[in-house]
């Protein structure tokens, strides 16, 4: 499993993403097409810039054009201040592989070994039981549940935390 930074080409696997209703379940359901390309090209210049994290999970270095996912860190202002914050989707024909729990711990490594980030903070969906097994089995500790805004909608949400310089070995 190899990641590497979003480019503009990956309008087509982040629409098999983002704008699929059973990828999108447990996020409010699909987000429209129109607009994507767009989406894209602001998160491969972000990464370009080094201002967030956004990988494409690569599941074999041999075929560099075939992604099964993405998992991203960012910063954004909760109110109480800049908050880090990771998430990840794996599309169907690859989830169950592990590949996920690769990219997550391989992520929050670099974190680690770059001391950037901070706290690292994840909102998978209450009922998303493969997301909330990710973040048990990395490390992540359980805050609470609560309501997370998404896309313009308001989530069910478990609040999981770690810190990458002291819970990633």
């Amino acid at each position: 499993m190899h990641l590497r930074n979003v480019s503009p080409d990956d309008v087509d696997a982040y629409v098999r993403m983002r704008c699929d209703p059973v990828m999108m379940a447990d996020l409010g359901g699909p987000l429209p097409r129109e607009g994507m390309a767009d989406k894209v090209r602001r998160d491969a210049r972000q990464a370009a810039d080094d201002l967030a994290w956004l990988k494409m999970i690569v599941p074999d270095e041999s075929s560099p054009d075939v992604v099964a996912g993405t998992v991203t860190i960012w910063s954004h202002d909760t109110g109480d201040g800049p908050t880090s914050e990771i998430g990840w989707m794996v599309l169907p024909e690859f989830q169950g592989q592990g590949l996920g729990k690769r990219a997550v711990r391989t992520l929050l490594e670099q974190a680690r070994d770059q001391d950037r980030w901070g706290l690292v903070h994840a909102f998978p969906a209450t009922d998303n039981g493969a997301s909330n097994s990710i973040c048990r089995s990395v490390g992540f500790r359980f805050l609470s549940q609560g309501e997370t805004a998404f896309a313009g909608r308001v989530l069910k949400t478990n609040h999981w935390v770690i810190d990458p310089g002291k819970d990633v070995r």
